[in-house]
């Protein structure tokens, strides 16, 4: 059920909600909701409809492609729409910050693509979550206000995430550390170079 509630589809919505509830900005709320409507549609909507237009071309098995010939294409195709998607955010005032999570994830999933060389079959749930930490870690920096909490519970979540994904045997732990470490590595590499 958590593996559900905290997919890695859902996840960038989720920390962008908190981000606009715990970051002091200028948007009123029909702003909001329209910088909340793109991403929901970019990172929720659109690849949604990409697996069900794989597994109908059956280039995919099941929803959860669960080999890593099976992840490849859909990887690639959120490398680009998420990169395309950090443009257009950074393109909209006082946003930078959000797009850093979406370039962090650009990042994040480009290394699990170079993983798949080495038959690492990286957890991308255990990535999204890390991103989402070490993108409140990063950005702890740059606001007065303590994202510790944030950061803390992150942390437990993943920490409960990656037990459920080990007991539904998805992945390996060395996959599923490997998700967290390179999701909580990314945002503050991006933050370092932006």
């Amino acid at each position: 059920m958590l593996s559900i509630i905290l997919h890695p589809i859902v996840v960038p919505t989720i920390s962008v909600i908190l981000y606009f509830i715990l970051v002091p900005n200028g948007f009123n709320a029909n702003q909001r909701m329209i910088v909340l409507g793109l991403i929901f549609i970019s990172t929720y909507a659109i690849p949604l409809t990409i697996l069900f237009l794989l597994k109908r071309l059956k280039l995919i098995n099941s929803f959860k492609a669960n080999t890593i010939k099976e992840r490849k294409l859909p990887i690639v195709l959120m490398i680009f729409l998420f990169y395309l998607l950090g443009n257009t955010i950074k393109e909209i005032h006082d946003l930078k910050d959000i797009s850093l999570l979406f370039y962090a994830t650009t990042l994040g999933l480009l290394s699990i693509y170079i993983l798949f060389y080495f038959q690492l079959k990286t957890s991308i749930h255990l990535l999204s979550l890390g991103i989402t930490t070490g993108f409140f870690f990063a950005i702890n920096n740059v606001y007065s206000a303590n994202f510790m909490v944030v950061i803390i519970s992150g942390l437990l979540l993943s920490g409960t995430l990656a037990s459920a994904r080990l007991n539904l045997k998805a992945h390996t732990p060395t996959e599923v550390y490997l998700g967290f470490v390179l999701g909580f590595i990314c945002p503050i590499t991006v933050y370092l170079f932006l």
